[in-house]
């Protein structure tokens, strides 16, 4: 009986290690130094993006050839209008894009309308393909705009690992009954005797490989020293966006060196903006209020990406209330964080992750508008106030799980490694 176990809990693992290396293999074109023409198959140049007006053209027509494209896209990295807007980019943005385009057009029209917009960067990372999104996304021409594509979607892999394989273990089966029936992961529920659900997992897992694209991969990065600003596609950001970022940058300078993070948004929306605008405070990174418009240096991203094993093994399905988990623990100094009180991101999704239905964006373009007429007053501080500081200590908090799956750990932590 314990060999039979034994045999069977080998070949999981085993299991694990040729799905894992076949993924990694096949995005090989991925990982490769951008320099190393001498391996063996590496014939794909950069210099095949010939102008910037040339995205590479996506062929949807089976998964397969969906996948190829998303691996051409990642190797060539063509950056969409440097042509009209040469030298370097004074600020990145990274959005992360799944699938809700009406929300993405809001949040290019915020984008349109903000000041000195055309210094920007905008990097999107996608984990779902669609034509309505890309058309979005290519008809931006008032700044530099690169599109980065998650490789391990549920989308390329929809009926294997990463994505739900048919042979996993319903979410809610008991773990002994779970072991009878011998579904893949019966061994590997989350803390609360939870199996794992693709849809859940597919957030934290591209959030995590895109910090690592971005500031690791993405040749228009290299040499860049400013913050990166990371947003997501229901985000909206104010017209002084820019302005007030290059103010808490100098105010970080002076008042606040030790500061690891901006929070240039929060979750207060517009209520009291006028009197808020000019004010910051600086306390400990906590996910429930410094998660959006979060901005953070190359330093700091180091930081994170050593923390990667406890990253990848912490079992909560959320990155952000992960990264709480890190700060004050394998972090060993809390991070602080900078933060604004008038919010220059808004967050105007009514559906998510949880929520599909009576989705409206019409009314939250609507609520936006109404908010900014009310708030243009405050616009522009010329300068900004320190309204409080706030002590910076490690803030536990009880885990979520639904990450408690060995594929998703590995998985995780290979996306900080070369093959």
């Amino acid at each position: 009986m314990r060999f039979r176990l034994f045999k069977k809990n080998l070949l999981v693992l085993l299991g694990v290690s040729v799905v894992l290396v076949t993924l990694l293999f096949s995005t090989r074109v991925l990982m490769v130094s951008n320099n190393d023409t001498s391996r063996p198959g590496n014939t794909m140049k950069r210099s095949q993006c010939v102008r910037s007006s040339d995205p590479v053209k996506f062929n949807s027509g089976s998964v397969s050839e969906l996948a190829q494209s998303v691996y051409s896209a990642n190797f060539k990295q063509c950056v969409q209008n440097a042509d009209k807007f040469p030298g370097d980019p004074q600020l990145v943005l990274v959005v992360q894009v799944h699938n809700r385009p009406e929300y993405l057009r809001l949040f290019v029209k915020s984008l349109e309308k903000a000041a000195e917009v055309h210094s920007f960067l905008l990097i999107f990372s996608h984990d779902y393909f669609s034509e309505e999104i890309n058309t979005i996304v290519q008809g931006i021409t008032f700044c530099k705009v690169l599109q980065i594509y998650f490789p391990f979607s549920t989308q390329l892999y929809p009926r294997e690992f990463p994505g739900q394989d048919p042979q996993d273990c319903p979410r809610d089966i008991p773990k002994d009954r779970a072991l009878k029936t011998g579904c893949l992961n019966a061994e590997h529920p989350d803390s609360y005797g939870h199996y794992r659900e693709a849809f859940i997992t597919q957030t934290k897992h591209h959030w995590w490989w895109k910090l690592h694209f971005v500031w690791e991969r993405v040749q228009v990065m290299q040499g860049y020293s400013g913050f990166a600003v990371f947003l997501e596609e229901d985000n909206y950001i104010l017209p002084d966006f820019f302005h007030f970022y290059k103010s808490m940058i100098e105010f970080k300078k002076t008042n606040c060196p030790d500061c690891d993070m901006l929070a240039l948004g929060n979750h207060n929306g517009l209520d009291g903006f006028s009197g808020l605008s000019n004010k910051v405070l600086t306390t400990g990174w906590m996910s429930t209020k410094h998660n959006i418009g979060m901005a953070f240096s190359r330093e700091v991203y180091y930081k994170l990406i050593g923390c990667s094993n406890e990253f990848c093994t912490y079992d909560d399905y959320n990155w952000d209330w992960t990264l709480q988990h890190l700060s004050g623990t394998c972090i060993s100094k809390t991070l602080k964080v900078l933060a604004a009180l008038g919010s220059r991101v808004l967050h105007t999704g009514d559906c998510g992750l949880h929520q599909k239905e009576n989705c409206r964006p019409e009314w939250a373009s609507q609520k936006v508008e109404e908010g900014l007429q009310k708030a243009k007053e405050g616009l522009f501080p010329p300068s900004l106030v320190l309204n409080g500081a706030e002590p910076v200590a490690h803030k536990e908090h009880v885990k979520n799980g639904g990450w408690g799956d060995i594929r998703d750990h590995v998985l995780c932590n290979n996306y900080a490694k070369r093959l």
